[in-house]
């Protein structure tokens, strides 16, 4: 044995240590890793020793090799090994190498149980220290649920060194295994009191961290908080404390109050900029909650809060966007109708202000909620809101073109009155839609073109110049907009022209209604020829239908009532969610089969028809009978009762209006005739500001009129009952409008359901830990307990441990001592569960401002904070504390109640806190797309680009194409091939061919060779264009190549057919390969610094137009998007259909452009950069 041990330790002299890894790694530079690799080979030599000194050296090398990259995983055991070793110096490195390599998913982990738990029960402190630290780092649920109660019983340990380590790891433990922190939290909670500072700053690090995920859960440790803010010395306890109080007041506004006073002293006393910043961070945070709490009265006591509506809009000018907002929503609640046009006012002024921001966009948002809520309930005016809408039009850069331009379709469907002066005001848009239309590749503000050309031809009967609007509608810029607008100027225009065409015939000009034919047929070609299929066959159809209406002019046979017909009726709107509202019919099985299955269709042959004839029969028992007029005359008078509530009719009054109030249909509405001194048609755009001083004067006149009443009323001398009817009649709700209003209901169907709120968010990655910790603890759950050692009890009855057999037998005495300590402590759990109990009054009673009772009984009056910053709600849990505090010496039973409500009332709220979560992750998703989107963003109009290239052309016909990829599939590419006929002859049975490469096939239906062509499937008339798709399979991406390939057909015309051929060579370009992708600049610069890319850079002088619109020209061509941009320098980014990442950095001089790529592939890149530069070289 002793040879043994000297042949170990001769052995050892000639072992490699740390230090000589490390200095034999810096000497062979060149071949550093086959020097890695030898060493490898003798650790694994090194591990296979008895010796544990041998073995915690390799281990120990292992760690630094871990730390070069190489992996160890297959040494875990060996690790585990050296962590069980004796002597401390070899378990340090043991679990130095765990705690860098082991995760959840290694497999020898669940070995380390029972060693863990030997080292933490150890005698020594840096053994149970050491295993603390290194579990911290590999913890599993397993681990720590087999371990927590272990580390629990440490949190009370002797040695401050050993208690702060056990509460901070507490925290992992209870992210891995959330079921342990209730019976824990007792415990937790006693650290924060505890002697040692050390202790005492890391509870409260660790229920800080806790609360900012659930904060609501640790309310009742506001009073506790509160005495460590205004006793602890130490800047770090105090930010945590600070910024803990931060998340708790939003729960419990009288916080605010309470902070103030030791806020303002840390302010004036603290040297630490840390602290103070988190000082001023909190007492700016309370400005934000005073405008939260004011929401929250808004809702019960909205004339108390309208009443500071001055100090809230001066909130819109602060610098902090989070007030700001918050601002904004108040002011949505605060809304009426007096006030109405004076906060849309301010709101635009600030809508100038920020312009290019986020909040500009927020403040459009809010500016068209505002004006739409409820039904247009506060708009007296709407001439005035659609000034307001056609003023918004002005925002360049603005994502909410569609808000606007649906706001204009409903107010111009719903609202009769408004139609003409809407007409009027879509018109002037589409005059000017070069003004909007020419910054469509930068902002959505073109969308409110879709509105204005629907309003003008659904309603053409109301223009002035319906020959100058459509001639507007037919201007060649019209074709630069998108698709989905260039269809309903295609299809407005026609109702346009219908009306125009009526007007000339009635008129007896049938030369003028030749010509405004003959104007349809000259620029509706223009969008035949367009790449949108909706409007290609849209304006294909008309134009055809066109021709034909010609055809009768020259016959001199009208036509106008005929075309006009095909426009007849009127489109009301539909309520949103109307088709999921729809009731199913009692009995109907939507999963059932509609027909049986055939072997039992013979038996159910009848079914069908009595499910109908059932049908029928409801139906008509729902059928309501003819109205006459002595069932009219009953309805007016009923409506005229619920006139009162119903905003959009003016009351019951003796003025002349009162006749047509009784009088049935849209035509008798009138409308009240505005003597304006400045005229409303001023060039350019509407200003709304008229329209407010008109209001002004409008209300004055009413006020004047009201007075008059007043006074007959009083010399008439009502009732009691018809002064209270006076009285009501001064409301400002009752300000009437300035027309009569017949507003559009949304249809729906019969018998629908509620609206239905939206499911919430089941995953939520923090649900595990948002535990109410006020509950008893069940006998489920508490921690589960070894039965090989002791365990010490829990101070709280409801987490207490059961005791078992003891490993090994201790002293008597001991046993004695142990029984006092639990006799000691079963005392002091009876008094923490009494605290328990309190502990909602209490937080209530820290927060009062009253000097103590002497008695039990609460104080009869609340503080003034709590008047001040709480709404109705806390008056009736006021009230409810009363109650129980009054009858709690007769019976016990009121308590108990009392917790059960508050229990209801906290699940609320975490309801509440998971729908703001949402809305937080959702806001910030915005604001970080806005960032990338901002990168294009200039003051220069865009030319128009087409996608399209020339293919080939002959006297017959024209192709142009486009080659699309799709990274679902790697291997494909789609080219959308459109094929002109130039000539007057008929083109049909064409076929494509093209001649297959070894990179490039053409993919061709089953059973066809690879000399068989693919038939065009359709036929083209004389002038028509029509695209046709063909797909090609493809292997390598990093060249260009062109395939030649042939299209062949039939010439057809009066002389006869003739056959004809065109060949072309169809290119495929690298940059036909990428695929647009947008790309955050922190996921840019990491792929940047991966250092997988390869680099190559172009420079191309000559270069005149602005970097705008380069940048376009490369997104646009190359299909790049634009990541970042500063001044004259962008960076870009795109990606191939078979993954590569292509980044650009972008560098414009005064005459030159240089541009430096990094690629997967160089081949690929160069291409590119090759193209890139011939795109460039002809701007």
């Amino acid at each position: 044995m002793a040879l043994k041990m000297v042949k170990g330790s001769i052995d050892r002299m000639f072992d490699k240590n740390l230090q000589d890894l490390v200095r034999g790694i810096r000497n062979h530079k060149e071949d550093e890793a086959k020097y890695i690799s030898q060493c490898i080979d003798e650790i694994k030599q090194e591990l296979k020793q008895d010796n544990i000194a041998v073995k915690a050296n390799a281990v120990c090398k292992l760690t630094y090799l871990q730390m070069l990259g190489y992996d160890i995983s297959w040494a875990a055991f060996n690790i585990i090994e050296v962590m069980s070793a004796s002597k401390f110096t070899f378990k340090r490195i043991g679990y130095l190498a765990a705690s860098q390599c082991f995760h959840e998913g290694t497999d020898v982990i669940m070995l380390t149980t029972n060693q863990i738990r030997k080292d933490l029960s150890s005698p020594n402190q840096y053994d149970t220290g050491v295993a603390l630290t290194g579990l911290s780092c590999f913890v599993t649920p397993d681990l720590a649920r087999d371990l927590a109660n272990d580390i629990m019983t440490l949190m009370s340990h002797t040695k401050p060194y050993i208690r702060k380590k056990a509460v901070l790891i507490m925290y992992k433990v209870f992210l891995k295994y959330p079921e342990s922190l209730r019976p824990a939290f007792p415990r937790l909670k006693e650290k924060l009191e505890d002697p040692d500072p050390g202790v005492q700053s890391a509870a409260v690090n660790v229920i800080c961290e806790l609360a900012r995920r659930n904060p609501k859960n640790y309310l009742s440790l506001a009073p506790l908080f509160f005495k460590l803010m205004t006793s602890s010395t130490n800047n770090w306890v105090l930010i945590k404390i600070i910024k803990l109080f931060g998340a708790l007041t939003p729960l419990e506004p009288r916080l605010g109050k309470k902070l103030i006073e030791p806020l303002t002293n840390l302010i004036h006393s603290t040297s630490a900029m840390s602290l103070l910043y988190e000082c001023v961070n909190t007492v700016i945070a309370v400005k934000y909650l005073g405008l939260l709490a004011m929401s929250k009265i808004l809702k019960t006591h909205p004339k108390s809060v309208q009443s500071h509506k001055d100090l809230i809009l001066q909130c819109l000018d602060d610098k902090d966007e989070s007030i700001r907002l918050r601002a904004l929503d108040l002011l949505y609640g605060m809304v009426s109708k007096k006030n109405l046009m004076e906060i849309v006012k301010k709101l635009m002024i600030h809508v100038d202000k920020a312009e290019g921001t986020t909040y500009r966009d927020e403040l459009l948002t809010k500016i068209i909620d505002i004006c739409s809520q409820s039904n247009y309930q506060y708009i007296t005016n709407f001439e005035w809101y659609i000034s307001i809408l056609v003023e918004l039009t002005r925002l360049e850069g603005t994502r909410h073109g569609h808000l606007i331009a649906a706001q204009m379709l409903d107010v111009a469907i719903r609202v009769k009155a408004i139609r003409k002066f809407a007409v009027s005001q879509m018109a002037m848009l589409l005059d000017n839609a070069h003004l909007i239309a020419s910054n469509t590749q930068r902002n959505g503000i073109c969308e409110v073109l879709y509105a204005a050309a629907w309003i003008c031809g659904e309603f053409s009967e109301h223009l002035e110049e319906a020959n100058q609007t459509l001639e507007a509608m037919l201007r060649p810029k019209v074709t630069t907009l998108p698709g989905h607008i260039q269809a309903v100027y295609v299809q407005n225009m026609v109702k346009l022209y219908a009306s125009i065409l009526q007007q000339k015939e009635q008129a007896g000009e049938k030369e003028a209604a030749q010509e405004i034919t003959q104007l349809m047929i000259d620029r509706l070609p223009q969008f035949v020829q367009s790449a949108d299929l909706e409007v290609q066959e849209r304006a294909s159809c008309i134009l055809q239908l066109i021709k034909y209406i010609q055809k009768l002019q020259v016959k001199e046979v009208p036509v106008a009532e005929e075309v006009i017909a095909l426009f007849a009726g009127e489109l009301n709107p539909v309520a949103p969610k109307a088709q999921k509202k729809v009731p199913v019919p009692e009995g109907l099985d939507l999963d059932a089969w509609i027909n049986e299955p055939p072997s039992d269709s013979e038996s159910e042959e009848e079914k069908p028809k009595t499910i109908f004839h059932d049908e029928e029969q409801r139906h008509s028992r729902h059928r309501q009978p003819e109205i006459d007029e002595e069932e009219l005359a009953r309805r007016r008078e009923a409506r005229k009762q619920e006139q009162a509530n119903n905003p959009f009719y003016i009351k019951s009054s003796p003025s002349p209006q009162k006749r047509y109030q009784d009088t049935p249909g849209v035509e008798h509405i009138p409308v009240v005739q505005i003597d304006l001194s400045v005229p409303l048609k001023v060039p350019g755009m509407p200003m709304s500001d008229q329209y407010v001083k008109l209001e002004e004067e409008r209300r004055h006149k009413q006020k004047l009129e009201k007075d008059k009443k007043k006074k007959k009323q009083k010399k008439e001398k009502r009732g009691k009952h018809h002064r209270h009817n006076s009285l009501h009649t001064e409301s400002e709700e009752d300000i009437a409008p300035a027309h009569h209003v017949d507003i559009i209901t949304e249809e729906m169907p019969e018998n629908a359901l509620p609206s239905d709120e939206d499911d919430k968010d089941p995953n939520d990655p923090y649900k595990a830990l948002d535990i109410d910790l006020d509950k008893p603890l069940a006998d489920s759950e508490k921690l589960p307990v070894q039965r090989h050692r002791n365990v010490e009890t829990l101070k709280s009855p409801d987490s207490e441990a059961l005791l078992v057999e003891k490993k090994s037998k201790k002293p008597k005495k001991k046993e004695k001592k142990h029984k006092e300590k639990e006799r000691e402590k079963g005392k002091k759990k009876k008094v923490v569960q009494e605290e328990e109990e309190k502990r909602g009054e209490d937080l209530d009673f820290w927060l009062s401002t009253a000097p103590p009772p002497a008695s039990t009984t609460q104080p009869q009056s609340e503080p003034e904070v709590g008047a001040a910053l709480v709404a109705e709600p806390q008056g009736i849990k006021k009230e409810e504390r009363e109650e129980q505090d009054e009858e709690e010496d007769d019976e016990g039973k009121k308590s108990s109640k009392h917790k059960k409500k508050k229990h209801k009332k906290e699940k609320e709220e975490k309801s509440k806190d998971k729908k703001k979560s949402k809305k937080k992750s959702h806001h910030s998703e915005e604001e970080t797309t806005e960032s990338v989107q901002n990168g294009t963003l200039d003051d220069e109009p865009l030319p128009p680009m087409s996608s399209y290239r020339l293919l080939a052309e002959n006297p017959y016909i024209k192709m142009t194409y486009d080659i699309q990829g799709n990274l679902q599939n790697d291997s494909q590419v789609t080219v959308s091939v459109i094929f002109e006929n130039k000539s007057t002859s008929f083109l049909k049975s064409m076929e494509l061919n093209v001649l297959d490469s070894l990179n490039t096939k053409m993919l061709r239906p089953e059973g066809s060779s690879v000399h068989d062509g693919i038939p065009v499937p359709f036929q083209l008339p004389p002038g028509i264009s029509n695209e046709a798709q063909f797909v090609f399979t493809l292997q390598s991406i990093v060249m260009a190549q062109k395939l030649k390939g042939t299209l062949s057909f039939i010439v057809k015309n009066d002389e006869g057919s003739t056959h004809e051929k065109l060949d072309f060579k169809l290119h495929f370009s690298c940059a036909s390969y990428l695929i647009t992708t947008p790309c955050y600049s922190d996921a840019f610069a990491k792929l940047l610094e991966s250092g997988d890319l390869h680099m190559s850079s172009i420079k191309v002088d000559g270069i005149s137009i602005s970097f705008q619109h380069l940048l376009a020209k490369i997104c646009f061509h190359h299909h790049f998007s634009v990541v970042e941009r500063v001044d004259s320098c962008a960076s870009m980014y795109s990606r191939s259909i078979q993954g590569h990442h292509v980044c650009l950095l972008v560098k414009k001089g005064e005459n030159s452009v240089s541009i430096d790529g990094k690629c997967n592939d160089s081949t690929l890149l160069s291409n590119l950069l090759d193209e890139m530069k011939e795109t460039l070289s002809k701007c």
